[in-house]
């Protein structure tokens, strides 16, 4: 399924959303610095759940983000993706908590952040 919405510039993301505390969004960012937003335009993937251990990826395809299985999936089975979310600043427990992960997988990250890759 392709992850549609309106196409918006990282300033226009935090324009829109600069007095909003609530990490609970529709965005994906997108390697060129453009953003799709679902909340505008969007559809049923933007209800695709994070996971640790998830049975779908994220795959660009020239601009355009397209939630792809990784295996066959069992009826009835939720479908979900590792949302990668990456962060600059340090990531502290409060920042955890804001970015809290329940998927219940295994070996679960208790959050959804991306770890920051080794120097």
């Amino acid at each position: 399924i392709e992850y549609k919405g309106k196409r918006l510039t990282e300033a226009q993301v935090d324009k829109r959303y600069a007095n909003d505390d609530d990490p609970h969004t529709f965005l994906f960012a997108l390697d060129d610095g453009m953003v799709i937003d679902a909340t505008l335009g969007g559809n049923s993937a933007r209800w695709i759940n994070h996971s640790c251990a998830p049975n779908c990826e994220a795959v660009d395809d020239g601009n355009r983000i397209f939630i792809e299985t990784l295996r066959a999936i069992r009826p009835g089975e939720e479908l979900s993706y590792n949302y990668g979310i990456e962060l600059e600043e340090r990531h502290t427990p409060e920042l955890k908590r804001l970015y809290e992960c329940r998927c219940g997988a295994r070996h679960c990250r208790g959050t959804i952040l991306q770890p920051k890759k080794k120097k």
